[in-house]
């Protein structure tokens, strides 16, 4: 049996977050029935296919109630580290899923090394997009652990 806190179960969780995140903003799901569709196996997708790995579902449930009960400072927070010529509402639903998740790790996992969480929150940018868009990502990130992380 594999280790529910291994490197691999982390990442799992952290992308079933951002799949999670993105299917309250879109269906309007709860973070309850994210976090059931998680242990029943059906997140994170991957390309289709259920997911057999272990999950830190510690980790996911973390990350999703601090991107919920934060949201409002956390998207205030993503707004101001996003370049001048763009807002939040007009990202992209899996970026701004992406960011939330990301920026609430920063949040909230202190322990959690900055460059380890930018770089986990990039590799799955790139698993949805081609470039520009990890690199904005990556900035978006750098610059939301800067304001979070300082300011604490």
């Amino acid at each position: 049996m594999s280790d529910p806190f291994s490197a691999p179960a982390r990442r799992a969780a952290r992308l079933a977050a951002v799949q999670g995140l993105y299917q309250m903003e879109t269906a309007a799901d709860t973070p309850a029935q994210v976090m059931t569709d998680a242990m029943d196996g059906r997140l994170p997708r991957l390309e289709d296919e259920r997911y057999d790995g272990e999950i830190d579902l510690d980790l996911m449930r973390r990350l999703l109630t601090v991107a919920v009960e934060n949201q409002e400072a956390l998207d205030t927070t993503i707004a101001r580290s996003l370049s001048e010529n763009w807002r939040l509402e007009r990202l992209d639903a899996v970026a701004r899923a992406i960011l939330r998740a990301g920026a609430a790790e920063l949040w909230a996992r202190r322990d959690v090394p900055t460059a380890v969480v930018i770089d986990e929150y990039v590799e799955i940018a790139k698993a949805y997009f081609d470039a520009p868009q990890p690199g904005f990502i990556n900035a978006a990130l750098d610059a939301c652990a800067k304001a979070i992380r300082e300011a604490a």
